[in-house]
């Protein structure tokens, strides 16, 4: 691909992943998709270099689809970025907060927004985008309308902030991972590490126990195990698992030796560095 390096998101423009891409990414290209299959489907093909995905929330959880979207994907994790989530109440120009009777959102952005809503006797209404909610409101024009959309929606379409940071809970952070076509590891002994890796249980009576022992016997620390049903087999599951350190290491290499002896593909997604917001 020729012309200036790309980095796609889900999304509208001001959605949070867009803020991502300009924060961590702010030379490349930021390309909105409509879905997260357009996403990874963007980089697979080679009409975007980078991905900018969530994949968890510290409110809501996992982002539902990604973990059945990486395995296949071909895609490898390059980096992680930790993002507070804010969001704003706003109107359009000249519009004022007690005017609003309406407020436009994602469903998961108007649940993490109750207390604003109830204090004002708003009616929710239910917006594919968090920042398409922004240019709804926009584009209808009426004053009594209002958005609950991140910071940077604001700006990019003109909308006035009636009251900042109405969010329920000041700790709402999502967990963005990069995505790349080339496997990139970071180089061993150069800070802490993440290994984030898939692996398939064995149909054996305490498979999962067996597997798991050699990283608590070899002293690396699993920050998670997510499992989850592939093939819409009941017997077939899937896990998803990360840890700090470098396969390069005694310990995990050791660690993921013994995995071997009782899981079907393992499949390293990435070696990468941790983010900063690891050690706060």
């Amino acid at each position: 691909m020729t012309g200036p390096r790309r980095i796609a998101y889900q999304g509208e423009p001001g959605a949070n992943s867009h803020q991502v891409c300009r924060e961590h990414y702010p030379d490349l290209e930021a390309v909105p998709c409509a879905s997260f299959e357009d996403v990874f489907a963007a980089v697979e093909g080679g009409e975007a270099d980078l991905a900018m995905i969530p994949i968890d929330n510290s409110i809501a959880g996992r982002v539902a689809d990604i973990h059945h979207f990486l395995p296949d994907s071909g895609l490898h994790i390059v980096a992680e970025h930790f993002l507070r989530i804010r969001f704003h109440l706003m109107g359009i120009p000249g519009a004022r907060l007690e005017q609003i009777h309406t407020v436009h959102s994602h469903v998961h952005a108007l649940g993490q927004c109750r207390k604003v809503i109830r204090a004002h006797n708003l009616t929710p209404v239910i917006s594919g985008d968090t920042a398409g909610a922004a240019r709804e409101v926009v584009e209808a024009g009426d004053p009594t309308q209002g958005a609950i959309s991140p910071p940077l929606a604001a700006e990019i379409y003109g909308l006035e902030v009636l009251a900042e940071d109405v969010e329920d809970e000041d700790h709402n952070t999502t967990r963005f991972v990069v995505l790349s076509r080339e496997l990139v590891e970071a180089p061993p002994g150069h800070g802490p590490v993440v290994t984030s890796f898939i692996f398939n249980v064995r149909n054996l009576p305490a498979a999962l126990y067996k597997a798991l022992g050699g990283f608590a016997t070899n002293g690396v620390n699993m920050t998670k195990l997510e499992s989850y049903m592939v093939g819409g087999e009941f017997t077939a599951t899937q896990f998803l698992a990360e840890v700090d350190g470098h396969p390069a290491h005694a310990g995990l290499a050791r660690a993921l030796e013994e995995l071997a002896f009782f899981t079907t593909d393992i499949k390293i997604l990435g070696v990468y560095p941790a983010d900063a917001f690891r050690a706060r």
